[in-house]
């Protein structure tokens, strides 16, 4: 029991560098973006372009990797993720003009979709009691991922330009390719579930049509659904433009743009566990309590921006305060989203159902980027980025609210049927 406890914790670290790696690589355009703008001598709608294009790819994908997963080992599919993640990269660095460079990026967003694989592999070593705060330390890497790649941008840009940041990123993807092959094992589907925990041998279960298709019959699981589409909408907006902004429109210096953003970037960071680990707290007193930890987080989140943006541009000091207190709470529902989809799914379709979340919030913001650009180019940026994060947030509250109200009954559905599913293997087991 020792060695199976050290080794989930082995396969967390793994996928804990994987995930911080590929984060650092597709977000390091962000930082990056004004000296490739200025390499293809571009404006925003063309970059705005680029950032859509590895979006739309991935989201078009996630349904094919979330099949995928559901029916073949995750963790082979997830080794191949690495490597494509690398080759990917090792293209973009490579690309001589503006149309080829926009291509290479769009064919990054192939191992974009790898995540529902990872975070079902995730599920099936730990128990879903704790499952918020896991995926909140796995979490950790998006912001953590967006601080190395603004420390890269930042320090080595000048040494080694940004095509020689992406040759390093794209070789350490190709490198865990390797340590994921032959480092991590195959989980039986549903293995860390309560009902099925004390069972020697469970049987094994993989992708069902028609398990899918009931997906969709699950009232909590299509708000989840609806409110995705718009939810994401703020975090492609600030990933993608935010970093712009602090340079054009507010005045940033270099040092003021690593002052401000790295322990903002950490404080993130902290608001992914916080959010995961009070999440767990409350779902363990309420089947509400997910929803309840992640519709105050979007609320609040709305508020403090609103508070944030409005601090004149002068005063730098503040507006960095208020950012830090803003970063705290807009990721609260990002681990307890991903728990909630796992708490009313069946473990053979939980890719595939974590897949269609991501497929459709891909699917809507990818175009988030690109709609900043044509605001901005119209207005500004600081009405963009205001306009989109407060809209999209005050409506995902919303879709939240009513996910809290259907949840507790798709949650007993589930525990139900794997109730069902465990007396099944115990006569099976004494016949």
């Amino acid at each position: 029991m020792r060695s199976k406890s050290n080794y989930r914790w082995f396969v967390v670290v793994v996928f804990f560098f994987f995930m911080l790696l590929h984060q650092a690589d597709k977000l390091l355009i962000g930082p990056m973006t004004t000296p490739i703008m200025e390499t293809f001598d571009i404006d925003e709608v063309q970059m705005g372009a680029v950032f859509t294009g590895a979006l739309l790819v991935g989201a078009i994908l996630y349904p094919i990797w979330g099949y995928l997963y559901d029916r073949y080992a995750r963790a082979k599919l997830l080794a191949l993720a690495s490597l494509i993640w690398g080759t990917t990269t090792w293209i973009s660095a490579v690309a001589p003009t503006y149309p080829f460079f926009l291509a290479s990026r769009a064919s990054t967003g192939v191992d974009d979709s790898s995540y529902p694989g990872l975070f079902s592999l995730i599920a099936d070593y730990f128990s879903p009691a704790v499952r918020g705060k896991i995926y909140g330390i796995l979490q950790l890497t998006q912001p953590l991922g967006y601080m190395l790649g603004l420390i890269l941008a930042m320090i080595m840009s000048s040494l080694i330009g940004w095509r020689g940041i992406y040759y390093l990123t794209g070789s350490l993807g190709i490198l865990l390719a390797f340590i994921i092959f032959f480092g991590i094992r195959e989980a039986p589907r549903g293995r860390s579930e309560p009902e099925l925990a004390n069972i020697e041998h469970i049987g094994i279960y993989r992708f069902n049509k028609k398990i899918a298709l009931d997906l969709f019959k699950k009232r909590s699981l299509l708000f989840l659904f609806a409110q995705g589409f718009i939810g994401v909408f703020p975090w492609n907006v600030i990933t993608y433009w935010f970093f712009r902004y602090l340079e054009t429109e507010r005045n940033f210096s270099s040092e003021a743009l690593l002052t401000t953003m790295a322990p903002t970037i950490v404080i993130l960071a902290i608001g992914y566990f916080l959010g995961g680990a009070i999440g767990d707290y409350f779902f363990r007193r309420s089947l509400r309590g997910r929803m309840a930890v992640s519709l105050t987080g979007v609320l609040t989140g709305a508020i403090l921006l609103s508070i944030t943006m409005s601090v004149p541009v002068g005063n730098q000091s503040q507006f960095s305060v208020m950012l830090f207190f803003t970063a705290l709470f807009i990721p609260f529902s990002s681990a307890n989203v991903i728990a909630t989809v796992y708490d009313i799914t069946l473990p053979e379709v939980r890719s595939t159902a974590l897949a269609v979340q991501y497929f459709i919030e891909n699917g809507g913001a990818a175009l988030a980027p690109l709609i900043a650009g044509i605001i901005a180019r119209a207005t500004n940026l600081h009405t963009a980025i205001l306009t989109i994060c407060v809209a999209a947030w005050l409506i995902a509250s919303l879709l939240l609210a009513f996910t809290a109200v259907y949840v507790p009954k798709d949650i007993q559905t589930l525990r139900d049927q794997l109730h069902e599913r465990a007396e099944i293997e115990m006569a099976s087991s004494s016949a």
